[in-house]
C-alpha cells in the first residue's frame, strides 16, 4: 500500500502517530508529542500518540479525530475521501486547507483522476 489517504488529504502512512503505533515504537511517541506540541502550541504526551489512520472504524485514533467535522461528515456521506464528495471543497475543508495547503494538492490531485 502507498498511501492511505484521509478525508482531508493527510496521507497517514507519513503521519508521526500512526508510523509510531504500527510499530510500537515508544521514542517515535515522544518525538511526536514534542512537535505537536511546539507546533499546535497544545501540551501533547507520548501516551496521546496512538493511531491506525483515520480511516479505521474499530481501530485507535488520534484524540482529535474523534472530534474532527471532516472525518465525521465523510463518514456520514461514505465516501473514500472528500475528493470523492459532490460538495468538494466544502467550508470546512477550505478552513483546514488554509492551514494546510499539501493536503489540498493531494485531494485536487485524486479528482483529476475520477
Amino acid at each position: 500500500m502507498d498511501k492511505m489517504i484521509a478525508y482531508c488529504g493527510i496521507d497517514c502512512l507519513e503521519c508521526g502517530a500512526y508510523i509510531a503505533t504500527q510499530n510500537n515504537d515508544d521514542a517515535k511517541r515522544k518525538e511526536v508529542a514534542e512537535e505537536w506540541t511546539k507546533q499546535f502550541n497544545h501540551d501533547f504526551k507520548p501516551g496521546d500518540i496512538n493511531c491506525d489512520g483515520c480511516m479505521t472504524e474499530t481501530g485507535k485514533v488520534f484524540n482529535y479525530c474523534n472530534i474532527c467535522e471532516i472525518r465525521k461528515c465523510g463518514q456520514e456521506k461514505g465516501v473514500v475521501n472528500c475528493a470523492y464528495c459532490d460538495d468538494y471543497a466544502c467550508d470546512k475543508l477550505e478552513r483546514f486547507f488554509q492551514m494546510a495547503p499539501m493536503f489540498k494538492a493531494t485531494l485536487d490531485e485524486i479528482r483529476k483522476g475520477l
